[in-house]
C-alpha cells in the first residue's frame, strides 16, 4: 500500500531538485523511505496510494508543516528551514519533521484535502510578456481577468517591473522586480502596460490583505527558495494599496458573462490551475471562450493567454508552455516555455 505513497514523494523530489529546491528534495526523499517503512508518513497519507501525480498531494502535505514552521509553534523544525533563518540542513529536518507529523496526524490529513494555493509570483514573468505580444497585434488597453486566481496577486502583474539588458517594464520602485526574467526572442515592451479592469474568480479564494491569508501563501512556497518568498512579500505590499476582487466563483460560472469590449484586449488567463478542472468545467470555459470569441472583432478583440502544462504523465518533466489564442479568428500559437514556477522564461 505504501508504495505507491513512495512513488508520489520520490516523483515530487525529482521535480524539487529539478526546480532548485534540494532542502524539499532531501526531506521528500526521507519521507518516501518512512512510507516504505510504514512509518508515520504513511498514516497521515493513507487513503491517498492511488492519487494521481498531478494532484500534488505531497506538496499538500509539506504546506501543512510550513504554516506550523512560520507560525511559530514548531521551533526545532524552524531552526533548519531558511524561511524562517534556520541553518538549511534538511538532513537535520527530517527528525523533527517526523515528529510534527505524529504530533498533528488529523490537522495534517485535513490539509490534504485542500490544493496548493502557492499564487506564484513568477508566473507574472510569462503573463506580463503575453500581454506585450497582445500589444504588438493591437496597441490596446487591457481588461485582464483570471480564472483559478487564489489571491489575485498577478492580477497585479502590470505593477511589477522586469529589468534586462538595460532595458525596464513596469513602474520604477516596484517591491517586485524581476531581473533577467526573459530569454531568446523576447517580446517587444514598452515603459508600462495599461491595464483597465482587474477580475478573478477562484473556488477559495484568499485574501491577501490579512494576516492568515498571508501565512497560507507563505506556507506553499518552498522553504529554501527565498527569492520567491520575497516576490510574494513585495506583491502582498502592492495587494494592500490596491485591492482586487477574487470572486469565489468556478471558472465556468464567472466567464459565463465574458464579453469582449470595444476599445480594449479582453484577455482570460491562467497558470497551472487547468489540472484542477474536471472534464465538464474545462468544456464550459472553452465554450465561453468561443462563444466571446465569436463576438470579438479588431476593435475588441479578445485572447486566451494560458501557462499550463502538456498532456500530463508520471514521466513528464517539469516544463510549462505558454500559449495564446486570438480572436477574431480563433488563431493559436506557443509564445514560450518555462519552468512550473515561471523562471527563466524562454520566448520562441
Amino acid at each position: 500500500m505504501a508504495n505507491g505513497l513512495a512513488a508520489q514523494l520520490l516523483w515530487q523530489a525529482s521535480a524539487c531538485r529539478e526546480l532548485g529546491s534540494t532542502f524539499y528534495a532531501t526531506l521528500l526523499e526521507r519521507l518516501a523511505e518512512d512510507a516504505e517503512a510504514n512509518g508515520v508518513t504513511a498514516r497521515v497519507l493513507a487513503g491517498h496510494e492511488d492519487d494521481p501525480f498531478d494532484s500534488i498531494l505531497t506538496l499538500r502535505l509539506l504546506g501543512g508543516v510550513h504554516r506550523r514552521v512560520l507560525s511559530g509553534l514548531e521551533p526545532a523544525l524552524a531552526a533548519h528551514y531558511p524561511s524562517t533563518g534556520g541553518d538549511g540542513d534538511a538532513e537535520a529536518a527530517v527528525a523533527p519533521l517526523l515528529a510534527v507529523l505524529e504530533a498533528n496526524v488529523e490537522e495534517l490529513r485535513a490539509g490534504l484535502a485542500r490544493p496548493p494555493q502557492t499564487n506564484e509570483v513568477g508566473r507574472a514573468a510569462p503573463l506580463v510578456g503575453a500581454l506585450w505580444h497582445l500589444q504588438s497585434i493591437r496597441p490596446l488597453p487591457v481588461r485582464l481577468c483570471e480564472i483559478g486566481a487564489s489571491a489575485g496577486l498577478n492580477l497585479l502583474a502590470d505593477r511589477f517591473r522586469f529589468e534586462s539588458d538595460g532595458r525596464a517594464t513596469g513602474p520604477a520602485g516596484s517591491p517586485v522586480v524581476f531581473r533577467d526574467a526573459w530569454r531568446g526572442a523576447v517580446p517587444s515592451a514598452g515603459a508600462q502596460l495599461e491595464v483597465v479592469e482587474r477580475a478573478g474568480c477562484d473556488q477559495a479564494p484568499i485574501d491577501p490583505a490579512t494576516d492568515d491569508g498571508a501565512l497560507t501563501l507563505m506556507s506553499y512556497v518552498w522553504p529554501d527558495q527565498t527569492a520567491r518568498l520575497d516576490r510574494l512579500r513585495g506583491a502582498l505590499a502592492i495587494a494592500r494599496d490596491v485591492p482586487v476582487h477574487v470572486e469565489p466563483k468556478g471558472a465556468g460560472a464567472f466567464l459565463a458573462a465574458l464579453a469582449p469590449e470595444a476599445g480594449a484586449w479582453t484577455v482570460v488567463w491562467h497558470s497551472v490551475m487547468w489540472m484542477y478542472l474536471d472534464d465538464a468545467e474545462r468544456e464550459a470555459v472553452l465554450d465561453h471562450l468561443g462563444r466571446a470569441g465569436a463576438a470579438a472583432d479588431d476593435g475588441a478583440p479578445l485572447a486566451h493567454v494560458a501557462f499550463e502544462a502538456p498532456p500530463f504523465t508520471a514521466d513528464s518533466g517539469i516544463g510549462f508552455e505558454l500559449t495564446v489564442r486570438t480572436w477574431p479568428g480563433g488563431d493559436e500559437r506557443v509564445l514560450g516555455h518555462a519552468p512550473a514556477h515561471g523562471l527563466p522564461v524562454d520566448w520562441l
